[in-house]
């Protein structure tokens, strides 16, 4: 697929302030005068949007894993084709809170998955990678503290070990992709987490 735009994702555990630092960084492109569109995983579409709803449902305790991943990567494709995609090329920046590498570690680490996660979500996204990707690193104790007072969702609700083993799957996605993926200590303030996030923005659109 070929990109004009720019595109960025955030990953990491809920709890990890995703969604406050994406809003900041819309704000961060917004002033430069660039056309920022926000969009979420699964989700992002009428499709995905019911699609997500399926996924997260609590009350779905049987779904299958292989279900699960599918599901996730058919939300993907219609995103990718329905909104991703046209605003790239329209030349946009676009920020998703999640992508392919949440699959990779919710469903092929978390889940025991394996590559076919990767594979199948090469097929469902055209092999479309972010431009860079901001890594909210934060141990998954200390995520389940910060999220324990709202209502948890079904991926939310598996057990720790589950949890772990998703963070040692981002944490092997970073060192595997340094160059994209960028870890940022979840546990620092508001402030100096966007002025790191500033920082690459910067450099990133230098080289652009």
């Amino acid at each position: 697929m070929k990109q004009q735009g720019l595109f960025i994702t955030f990953e990491g555990p809920d709890g990890s302030g995703k969604t406050t630092q994406i809003q900041l960084l819309q704000k961060y492109f917004q002033q430069k005068g660039l056309r920022c569109l926000l969009s979420r995983e699964p989700g992002g579409t009428e499709i995905g949007e019911k699609i997500r709803t399926l996924l997260l449902d609590k009350a779905h305790t049987e779904m299958d894993f292989a279900a699960e991943a599918l599901l996730y990567a058919a939300a993907r494709a219609q995103h990718v084709a329905q909104v991703i995609g046209p605003a790239l090329r329209r030349g946009e920046v676009v920020i998703c809170d999640r992508f392919v590498d949440s699959s990779i570690a919710y469903q092929g680490y978390g889940r025991q998955l394996g590559e076919v996660v990767a594979q199948i979500n090469r097929f469902a996204t055209g092999e479309l990678c972010p431009d860079v990707t901001f890594f909210m690193q934060l141990a998954p104790e200390k995520a389940r503290e910060r999220i324990k007072a709202r209502k948890c969702d079904r991926l939310e609700l598996e057990q720790l070990a589950f949890h772990q083993r998703v963070f040692a799957g981002y944490q092997q996605l970073e060192q595997a992709e340094p160059q994209r993926i960028v870890a940022i200590d979840a546990s620092g303030s508001i402030e100096e987490i966007h002025e790191i996030i500033c920082e690459r923005m910067e450099a990133l659109l230098l080289c652009r």
